[in-house]
């Protein structure tokens, strides 16, 4: 494994996109982070700490298990939430580690209208790579790596560090 991004950069990464975040949404009331369970949530509490340091708003950071959207597991395994209140008519804004294909957006997408409606979603994403085989785009990227399809992102959140394999 190689490593392409050192934790300065990460860093710089994480703060612009949190400051992205408060530039376009007017209302941070109505706000919401919600985290592709495993790697997204992570990241979604460190875009929290970030816009709370800066704004001193403490945005909700919610998990979401997209275990039972997704269209390469069996359709019989359960999801677990953790959602403590109603998204109806809040920003959702999914956050995950590294997009790719777009399949794991749009089952986080189908998982979000299972418990309501909200009034919009935006995607934050770390690391994008391209290859995409759905119209997904993200409104919050750190930074775009084209990768072959064989080719790997890992990002170290703990170590903040990305590395190409």
């Amino acid at each position: 494994m190689k490593k392409i991004l050192e934790a300065e950069i990460f860093n710089r990464m994480l703060k612009r996109i949190a400051h992205e975040i408060v530039e376009n949404n007017e209302h941070l009331e109505d706000v919401i982070l919600i985290g592709i369970k495993n790697k997204g949530l992570p990241v979604a509490k460190i875009l929290a700490d970030l816009i709370q340091s800066f704004e001193g708003i403490s945005l909700p950071v919610l998990a979401i298990d997209i275990t039972r959207h997704r269209d390469d597991l069996k359709k019989n395994e359960e999801a677990t939430i953790e959602f403590n209140y109603s998204i109806d008519n809040k920003t959702i804004i999914l956050v995950d580690d590294v997009l790719f294909t777009g399949r794991s957006v749009r089952a986080a997408m189908d998982a979000l209208m299972d418990f309501g409606r909200p009034q919009k979603i935006q995607l934050a994403i770390l690391i994008d790579r391209g290859h995409r085989e759905l119209p997904i785009r993200a409104d919050y990227v750190g930074k775009n790596i084209p990768t072959s399809r064989n080719e790997n992102i890992y990002c170290d959140i703990t170590k903040r560090e990305v590395w190409l394999n």
